[in-house]
């Protein structure tokens, strides 16, 4: 790029407790190989710049790949295999004897899939020529960066960028043992089929993983503080999940605050506010998750947080330290790894250009359940808390031919669009392959399209797809199938 030049490997003396080290000096540290600090370091490489990565975890991609995204869909794949052909096969004519669950060979699959992707992303840094250093990165001031594990080395760079992610929260009195009481970590590595699972919390990850060990014969369990399951999602789509989930076997204890878990031995127990204990044999904690900032030298570096522990950045992804970046998980927002994927691009941008830009109103996030959940924009308490005069359009996948065909009839579609302009402020989407079905909307959000435009482009038939069609014409009560 015009402007760049060619970095001829430079090297300096650093002196930390006595101990002399040889510090290689980069254009650009990325602390954190996670979705957003992988992507910005390769962003960076891109526009020109030297680049090294500082992860001190052994396999790269950060939670999303290692304990999170990935393997909890790989699981979620074979959990629903293993459920249509205890449940459904019959029906359409599909005769299948003797399916078990080989817990064991499943994780071996699941682990095999991650070590492929860690494997890419190795390959990935490689290409682009990212010096990868091995350990924990502490920030030590004026741009020089101590990696620790190992033989101790530091780095100095013209610009640091922190992409350290998030880590699983707790309360007191529910604290992962590392084996019976887990966090997702745990949930997606038990060596054997829970016989009752108790999940403590209606998020996401919660429903997820229960979903998963339901799937394969535990009786699950979800307890859940809040008055209702999936804060933060569509209050219709939610309410319409819950009814699904319980008809699938999830049983739910709204408004329950649980005071204490513990285990001893094979059984765990817990304890909730006037209520009587619960008895399992296995506890997912599942109550958000909170920023990975523990032993970054923070402080010391001049790098600000919030009370909960965020960093604090402005528009250009830049801390309160001279030189100092942050995206992701780190820095709030949607815990999505596709967020930090954009913001790690737009971040690594503005170092090389000065120009970077994310649409944060366009961004997907899907729940891989079955049905899917699905959305991108805003919701409908959000319009009316803001004052946004909005109409609203809804299809079911009752009435679509390609879900009644393949037995997928659970859910509806919904597009909300302004009430004067008649351009999509949201679509919510619970239903099969929803996750897909989601980025049309995406799509024509980011390009300012109205309900009217998604109405009016031709969806093949049969296909799901046809929903988010008919959806965007009930918007003005033009809907042709229901």
């Amino acid at each position: 790029m015009p402007g760049l030049r060619p970095r001829v490997k430079q090297f300096q003396a650093y002196s930390y407790s006595g101990v002399l080290f040889m510090s290689e000096a980069f254009d650009l540290i990325v602390v954190g190989a996670g979705p957003g600090g992988y992507v910005a370091a390769i962003r960076a490489s891109q526009l020109g710049m030297k680049v090294a990565v500082v992860e001190r975890e052994k396999q790269l991609g950060g939670t999303c790949l290692r304990v999170g995204c990935i393997p909890s869909k790989a699981l979620l794949e074979t959990s629903e295999l293993y459920e249509h052909s205890q449940k459904h096969f019959a029906e359409r004519g599909l005769v299948v004897k003797g399916v078990s669950v080989d817990v064991a060979q499943m994780m071996k699959h699941k682990d095999g899939v991650v070590s492929t992707l860690d494997s890419g992303i190795q390959g990935l840094l490689k290409k682009n020529k990212i010096e990868r250093f091995f350990g924990n990165g502490k920030l030590k001031g004026n741009g020089v960066v101590e990696v620790s594990g190992g033989t101790p080395t530091t780095i100095t760079g013209k610009k640091i960028l922190i992409a350290t992610g998030s880590v699983s929260s707790s309360f007191p009195g529910m604290q992962p043992d590392g084996d019976r009481i887990g966090t997702s970590t745990e949930a997606i590595a038990w060596p054997e089929v829970p016989k009752h699972l108790v999940v403590i919390g209606a998020g996401v990850i919660g429903l997820e993983l229960g979903t998963v060990w339901r799937r394969f014969g535990s009786q699950v369990t979800v307890l859940e503080y809040l008055p209702r399951i999936l804060p933060g999602v569509d209050e219709q789509v939610a309410n319409e999940a819950k009814k699904i989930f319980e008809k699938q076997g999830l049983v739910f204890k709204l408004g329950t605050k649980v005071t204490s878990v513990t285990a001893s031995g094979a059984t765990c127990t817990i304890q909730m506010e006037g209520a009587e204990p619960i008895t399992c044999d296995r506890v997912l904690i599942s109550v958000g998750r909170k920023p990975c900032t523990d032993n970054l030298g923070l402080e010391a570096a001049g790098v600000q947080t919030d009370k909960r522990g965020f960093i604090q950045v402005n528009a250009g992804y830049q801390t309160t330290a001279s030189g100092v970046y942050a995206v992701g998980d780190v820095i709030g927002g949607a815990m999505l790894a596709h967020k930090a994927e954009e913001e790690g691009i737009a971040c690594a941008e503005k170092m090389a250009t000065g120009h970077g830009h994310i649409n944060y109103g366009t961004i997907p996030a899907v729940i891989y359940t079955q049905p899917e959940i699905a959305s991108v924009g805003a919701n409908e308490d959000a319009l009316k808390q803001a004052g946004i005069k909005y109409k609203s359009g809804r299809f079911s996948f009752a009435a679509n031919g390609r879900a009644r065909a393949a037995g997928h009839t659970d859910g509806f579609v919904k597009v909300l669009a302004d009430e004067v302009t008649d351009r999509v402020l949201g679509v919510h989407i619970i239903g099969a392959h929803a996750g897909e079905l989601i980025h049309e909307a995406a799509v024509a959000m980011q390009f300012g399209a109205s309900s009217e435009d998604i109405a009016r482009c031709c969806h093949a038939h049969p296909t799901l797809s046809e929903a988010v069609k008919e959806a965007a014409m009930a918007v003005d009560k033009r809907a042709i199938h229901s």
